[in-house]
Protein backbone atom coordinates (compact mmCIF):
# COMPACT_ATOMS: atom_id res chain seq x y z
CA UNK A 1 0.00 0.00 0.00
CA UNK A 2 1.61 3.29 1.01
CA UNK A 3 3.09 5.54 3.61
CA UNK A 4 0.49 8.08 4.75
CA UNK A 5 0.95 11.58 6.08
CA UNK A 6 0.84 11.66 9.88
CA UNK A 7 -1.41 14.43 11.15
CA UNK A 8 0.29 16.84 13.54
CA UNK A 9 -0.80 18.48 16.77
CA UNK A 10 -3.23 21.24 15.86
CA UNK A 11 -5.16 19.23 13.27
CA UNK A 12 -8.73 18.98 14.62
CA UNK A 13 -9.07 15.39 13.37
CA UNK A 14 -6.67 14.33 16.14
CA UNK A 15 -9.14 15.62 18.75
CA UNK A 16 -12.14 13.59 17.59
CA UNK A 17 -13.41 10.45 19.29
CA UNK A 18 -12.95 7.61 16.81
CA UNK A 19 -15.83 5.38 15.75
CA UNK A 20 -15.98 1.66 16.53
CA UNK A 21 -15.20 -0.77 13.75
CA UNK A 22 -18.31 -2.78 12.87
CA UNK A 23 -17.09 -4.86 9.89
CA UNK A 24 -14.02 -7.09 10.11
CA UNK A 25 -11.99 -8.92 7.45
CA UNK A 26 -12.89 -6.42 4.73
CA UNK A 27 -10.61 -5.20 1.93
CA UNK A 28 -10.91 -1.65 3.30
CA UNK A 29 -9.86 -2.67 6.81
CA UNK A 30 -6.93 -4.74 5.51
CA UNK A 31 -5.82 -1.80 3.33
CA UNK A 32 -5.99 0.56 6.32
CA UNK A 33 -3.86 -1.77 8.43
CA UNK A 34 -1.30 -2.19 5.65
CA UNK A 35 -1.09 1.59 5.29
CA UNK A 36 -0.69 1.96 9.05
CA UNK A 37 2.06 -0.69 9.22
CA UNK A 38 3.90 0.93 6.28
CA UNK A 39 3.59 4.36 7.88
CA UNK A 40 4.71 3.19 11.33
CA UNK A 41 7.72 1.40 9.83
CA UNK A 42 8.66 4.40 7.68
CA UNK A 43 8.75 6.72 10.71
CA UNK A 44 10.27 4.09 13.07
CA UNK A 45 7.28 4.41 15.41
CA UNK A 46 6.43 2.04 18.23
CA UNK A 47 2.76 2.39 17.37
CA UNK A 48 0.18 4.26 15.35
CA UNK A 49 -3.52 4.97 15.68
CA UNK A 50 -5.84 5.30 12.68
CA UNK A 51 -6.82 8.89 13.64
CA UNK A 52 -3.16 9.88 13.19
CA UNK A 53 -3.55 9.26 9.46
CA UNK A 54 -6.97 10.90 9.31
CA UNK A 55 -9.13 7.79 9.69
CA UNK A 56 -11.59 8.09 12.56
CA UNK A 57 -11.78 4.40 13.47
CA UNK A 58 -10.84 2.62 16.71
CA UNK A 59 -7.79 0.88 15.27
CA UNK A 60 -4.27 0.91 16.70
CA UNK A 61 -1.13 -0.99 15.84
CA UNK A 62 2.08 -1.35 17.79
CA UNK A 63 5.33 -3.30 17.68
CA UNK A 64 8.89 -2.95 18.93
CA UNK A 65 11.64 -5.41 18.03
CA UNK A 66 15.09 -3.93 17.67
CA UNK A 67 13.77 -0.47 16.81
CA UNK A 68 16.72 1.97 16.71
CA UNK A 69 14.59 4.65 18.39
CA UNK A 70 14.08 2.36 21.41
CA UNK A 71 17.35 0.52 22.03
CA UNK A 72 16.58 -0.12 25.72
CA UNK A 73 12.92 -1.05 25.29
CA UNK A 74 11.74 -4.60 25.68
CA UNK A 75 10.06 -6.35 22.81
CA UNK A 76 6.45 -5.46 22.10
CA UNK A 77 4.67 -8.01 19.87
CA UNK A 78 3.32 -6.71 16.59
CA UNK A 79 -0.36 -6.26 17.26
CA UNK A 80 -3.40 -4.97 15.42
CA UNK A 81 -5.91 -3.97 18.09
CA UNK A 82 -9.42 -2.92 17.11
CA UNK A 83 -12.08 -1.51 19.45
CA UNK A 84 -9.68 -1.82 22.42
CA UNK A 85 -10.61 -1.82 26.08
CA UNK A 86 -7.86 -1.18 28.63
CA UNK A 87 -8.15 -2.14 32.29
CA UNK A 88 -5.41 -1.12 34.72
CA UNK A 89 -4.00 -3.90 36.90
CA UNK A 90 -3.36 -2.36 40.29
CA UNK A 91 -2.74 1.29 40.93
CA UNK A 92 1.00 1.56 40.27
CA UNK A 93 1.94 4.44 38.00
CA UNK A 94 5.30 5.33 36.51
CA UNK A 95 6.49 8.50 34.84
CA UNK A 96 8.65 8.33 31.73
CA UNK A 97 9.44 10.28 28.58
CA UNK A 98 7.08 9.94 25.65
CA UNK A 99 6.99 11.27 22.14
CA UNK A 100 4.52 11.03 19.32
CA UNK A 101 4.66 10.93 15.55
CA UNK A 102 1.97 13.64 15.67
CA UNK A 103 4.22 15.86 17.80
CA UNK A 104 7.51 15.35 15.94
CA UNK A 105 10.77 16.21 17.62
CA UNK A 106 9.22 16.78 21.04
CA UNK A 107 9.24 14.72 24.25
CA UNK A 108 7.51 15.01 27.61
CA UNK A 109 7.13 13.08 30.84
CA UNK A 110 3.81 11.28 31.28
CA UNK A 111 2.57 9.15 34.16
CA UNK A 112 0.85 5.90 33.15
CA UNK A 113 -0.21 2.59 34.66
CA UNK A 114 2.68 0.11 34.71
CA UNK A 115 0.46 -2.96 34.32
CA UNK A 116 -2.65 -3.29 32.19
CA UNK A 117 -4.98 -5.82 30.64
CA UNK A 118 -6.13 -5.02 27.13
CA UNK A 119 -8.73 -6.66 24.96
CA UNK A 120 -10.17 -6.10 21.51
CA UNK A 121 -10.13 -7.73 18.11
CA UNK A 122 -7.71 -8.29 15.26
CA UNK A 123 -8.56 -7.39 11.67
CA UNK A 124 -10.28 -10.77 11.18
CA UNK A 125 -12.59 -10.26 14.16
CA UNK A 126 -10.69 -12.69 16.40
CA UNK A 127 -10.65 -11.70 20.07
CA UNK A 128 -7.32 -10.56 21.56
CA UNK A 129 -6.67 -10.46 25.31
CA UNK A 130 -3.29 -9.77 26.87
CA UNK A 131 -1.62 -8.35 29.90
CA UNK A 132 1.22 -5.90 29.43
CA UNK A 133 3.71 -4.19 31.69
CA UNK A 134 6.19 -1.35 31.59
CA UNK A 135 7.04 -0.13 28.05
CA UNK A 136 4.51 -2.45 26.37
CA UNK A 137 1.75 -1.10 28.65
CA UNK A 138 2.86 2.49 28.02
CA UNK A 139 2.74 2.08 24.24
CA UNK A 140 -0.75 0.54 24.33
CA UNK A 141 -2.10 3.32 26.57
CA UNK A 142 -0.46 6.01 24.43
CA UNK A 143 -1.92 4.67 21.18
CA UNK A 144 -5.39 4.07 22.64
CA UNK A 145 -5.50 7.65 23.93
CA UNK A 146 -5.53 8.77 20.29
CA UNK A 147 -8.86 7.00 19.84
CA UNK A 148 -10.39 9.36 22.39
CA UNK A 149 -8.84 12.50 20.89
CA UNK A 150 -6.03 12.69 23.46
CA UNK A 151 -2.34 13.25 22.89
CA UNK A 152 0.43 12.70 25.41
CA UNK A 153 0.79 16.47 25.71
CA UNK A 154 -2.62 16.49 27.44
CA UNK A 155 -1.16 14.29 30.19
CA UNK A 156 2.17 15.95 30.89
CA UNK A 157 3.18 15.40 34.51
CA UNK A 158 5.17 18.65 34.59
CA UNK A 159 5.26 21.16 31.70
CA UNK A 160 8.89 21.87 32.60
CA UNK A 161 9.66 18.29 31.49
CA UNK A 162 8.57 18.92 27.92
CA UNK A 163 10.74 20.07 25.08
CA UNK A 164 12.55 19.41 21.87
CA UNK A 165 14.20 15.99 21.78
CA UNK A 166 17.51 17.45 20.59
CA UNK A 167 17.66 19.97 23.45
CA UNK A 168 16.62 17.43 26.06
CA UNK A 169 19.28 14.98 24.84
CA UNK A 170 21.96 17.66 24.73
CA UNK A 171 21.27 18.47 28.39
CA UNK A 172 21.26 14.82 29.48
CA UNK A 173 17.56 14.66 30.32
CA UNK A 174 16.41 12.13 27.71
CA UNK A 175 17.39 8.47 27.61
CA UNK A 176 15.48 7.52 24.39
CA UNK A 177 13.09 5.01 26.03
CA UNK A 178 10.07 6.89 24.79
CA UNK A 179 6.71 5.78 23.43
CA UNK A 180 5.12 6.90 20.19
Amino acid sequence: MSVKTVLRLGDPKLRQTAQSVTAFDTPELHALITDMLDTMAHYHGAGLAAPQIGISLRVVIFAVDGNPRYPQAGQVPQTVLINPVITPIGETLASDWEGCLSVPGMRGVVSRHTDIHYAGFDQYGQRIERTAEQFHARVVQHECDHLDGLLYTDKLADPRQFGFEQELSMHGMLDHRTAD
